[in-house]
């Protein structure tokens, strides 16, 4: 994990509070599942253009967003790929790195100045075996995100590209106002070039 100062991390039960109420909102938690959530999950501050991981740095931490945007991609052939952008409410790692604690062929950045709970691997399993609830919230996010990801790949590779605009149009607009226009291109796999001239097109009908 890069750029990560531990003396910048601390804990604040009072926040936490938006984030208790989404997992409940999944499944309901026990009094000693809150307390050592309370006194477990750490808080980060990380200003635009930070990067929360680095390719070829494992993932040691699953975060949670409370507040900003920020971006995932890879590079091939020289040129970086948007692979997910990551909003208030989701849940960030990459995945492969996380699960098998194996360094990250993926890059993490700020798209805006973020506030982020988050933490590390050990700690998850622990609350997994020792607090069963917590599988639950953590099985629906999880799901969660395969869904997403599932839905993406579907897209890019079934839909032509204005349909895949439309498709992110329809399900993510806030995107489309909040992500730079090269970085939503990638992500739907055209050129800006392209990109702009489908945006042009769908804002004339």
């Amino acid at each position: 994990m890069a750029n990560l100062d531990p003396d910048n991390f601390h804990t604040n039960p009072l926040r936490m509070e938006e984030l208790f109420t989404y997992l409940e909102s999944i499944h309901p938690f026990s009094s000693p599942l809150r307390e050592h959530l309370s006194r477990t999950l750490k808080q980060r501050e990380l200003t635009t253009k930070k990067f929360l991981l680095k390719a070829g740095h494992v993932c040691r931490h699953i975060w949670f967003v409370k507040k900003g945007l920020l971006r995932c991609f890879y590079i091939t052939h020289d040129a970086e790929v948007c692979s997910w952008f990551m909003k208030e409410g989701d849940v960030i790692i990459s995945i492969e790195s996380f699960f098998r604690q194996t360094p990250s062929y993926e890059t993490i950045q700020a798209l805006e100045d973020c506030e982020l709970f988050y933490i590390d691997y050990d700690e998850l399993q622990r609350m997994y075996r020792e607090f069963p609830e917590f599988n639950v919230p953590g099985r629906v996010l999880t799901e969660k995100y395969y869904c997403q990801s599932e839905q993406r790949l579907y897209s890019m590779r079934m839909q032509r590209a204005p349909e895949r605009y439309a498709y992110l149009q329809e399900h993510e607009p806030e995107l489309l106002q909040r992500v730079a226009s090269k970085y939503i291109a990638s992500y739907l796999g055209l050129t800006e070039v392209t990109f702009s001239r489908i945006k042009n097109r769908k804002m004339k009908k």
